[in-house]
This record gives C-alpha cells, sequence and structure tokens, in this order.
C-alpha cells in the first residue's frame, strides 16, 4: 500500500452515489454557524460580565485576564464539542451535520481545534474564495476543510451509507 492509499480514505462518500449526506449541506452549514455565533457571544458576555465584576474587587487586575480568558473560552468550545464523540459543535448538532476527517487520523480536540483556527483565519482573510470553495468541489468542503483533511456530512443518513460500503467490503 503505498503512502497515498494511507493517507486518503478510499471509502469517503461521493455526492454521485450517496447524495442524501451532502442535501442543503451549505444552508446547514450556513445555519449552524449563525447559531454558534449565537452561543459564543453568550459565552463570551457571561466571561466579560464575571470578568468585570471581578474587575472590580480586585482593583483592576482580572481585566488583563479577559484578553487571554476570552479566545480561550472559545478555543475550548471548539475544542469540547467538535473534538468529542458527537464531533459537532451544538448548532451543527441541530443542523444535523459531522465533521469527518479525510486522511485517516482520528478526530480529536486538537484536530478540532485546528479545524476552527483554520476556519476563523479563512473566514476572516476571505469568507467570499472560502464559501466559492464550497460551491465548486465535488464535496461541498470550504478551504479549512480541505487544508485541515476534513469533510462535513449530514450525521443522519451517515450510518446507513457506512453500513452500506463496509457490507460491500464483506467477503460474505
Amino acid at each position: 500500500m503505498s503512502t497515498t492509499d494511507t493517507n486518503m480514505r478510499p471509502e469517503l462518500p461521493d455526492p454521485s452515489t450517496a447524495p442524501e449526506l451532502f442535501e442543503g449541506l451549505l444552508l446547514r452549514r450556513g445555519t449552524a454557524y449563525v447559531i454558534d455565533l449565537f452561543i459564543i457571544s453568550a459565552l463570551i458576555t457571561i466571561i466579560t460580565i464575571v470578568g468585570v465584576i471581578a474587575g472590580f474587587l480586585t482593583f483592576g487586575l482580572a481585566w488583563g485576564a479577559l484578553i487571554l480568558v476570552i479566545p480561550a473560552s472559545v478555543v475550548v468550545y471548539y475544542g469540547a464539542t467538535l473534538g468529542s464523540f458527537k464531533r459537532a459543535t451544538i448548532g451543527m448538532q441541530m443542523m444535523d451535520i459531522v465533521l469527518t476527517p479525510t486522511r485517516g487520523q482520528p478526530l480529536d480536540g486538537w484536530l478540532a481545534i485546528i479545524h476552527a483556527l483554520v476556519f476563523w483565519v479563512t473566514v476572516w482573510i476571505s469568507w467570499p474564495i472560502s464559501l466559492l470553495f464550497a460551491l465548486f468541489t465535488p464535496r461541498q468542503q470550504m478551504i479549512h476543510d480541505l487544508i485541515v483533511g476534513t469533510l462535513m456530512l449530514r450525521r443522519s443518513p451517515m450510518a446507513r451509507h457506512w453500513e452500506r460500503s463496509h457490507a460491500s467490503d464483506s467477503p460474505y
């Protein structure tokens, strides 16, 4: 087996053979992003209120910690949700989508954090180009998905797809 065979999973779903995994994916991703923005905004608001109160109680010392605590809370949100066994943020869970690795590595907290960081960098630099990638790649992957080696899929039909693909591999 060559290194290319071990790096790319050949059983990745194809939109032509499993269209149910990709139906409405971009709209679902966009809606999940908005839901997650609301959740992250609420989290930041709560942390800021607690930090301001703590700042008054510590004569301003806690205000300096907000510079580190707020970004860390966003990183922890993505690491805890995307890096969990559900492989989805709360918004992604609500929209029935899941993050799947494409290069054979497990989706752990670190890969989830890297995925989120690359997402925010590419969206911050040029969100229209990242969106165009999703419109023109066969699996609707955005720039950060291609860089990190991930794929977004619909969760509910995914189990049926994997069962079918593994059943066809069976020698029985």
